[in-house]
């Protein structure tokens, strides 16, 4: 079965700053008048995208929801197909659990997504923040079918 995976960031906002900080250093070479001096852009390019980078680098890492054979993750958080209720899962059609902790962490979703909720097998909710829940909930039903319904006792990531 192939894998699923939902990049919880893009470098959209790395290349746009990037792309206006050389569109500034083109008007500030082509216009005359007072010139910005060189180590003044050399301290806006490198701070400026060094943030950017982080920034979109760190939400790539926090936020990326990845289905395979270890199982459901969001960042460093895994839950194991074992450990979700398939039947709960089939019966969802729409909606969140008020007050279900973030799979991944965070006390509330990322901007831009919505929460898929996850019943596990010991009773918790969680939520998966995705921004397009139709096509993870069709890999998580897919590895459902292909995963015994047997839970994995205590092993897993998620706090109790």
């Amino acid at each position: 079965m192939a894998d699923y995976v939902e990049h919880g960031g893009s470098w959209r906002a790395f290349w746009a700053v990037a792309g206006a900080l050389a569109v500034f250093l083109v008007l500030d070479l082509a216009l005359p008048g007072g010139d910005v001096p060189a180590l003044l852009w050399i301290v806006a390019v490198v701070g400026v995208l060094g943030v950017v980078g982080v920034a979109c680098l760190s939400a790539r890492r926090v936020w990326t929801v990845r289905a395979d054979d270890d199982g459901l993750s969001v960042g460093r958080e895994t839950v194991r197909y074992a450990d979700i209720d398939a039947d709960h899962l089939r019966a969802v059609d729409s909606g969140v659990d008020a007050g279900a902790p973030v799979l991944g962490g965070g006390w509330s979703l990322p901007k831009g997504r919505t929460g898929l909720p996850l019943k596990l097998t010991d009773g918790r909710t969680v939520l998966v923040p995705t921004r397009d829940p139709a096509p993870l909930y069709e890999a998580l039903v897919g590895r459902l079918t292909d995963t015994p319904a047997r839970p994995s006792g205590t092993e897993g990531t998620l706090e109790r």
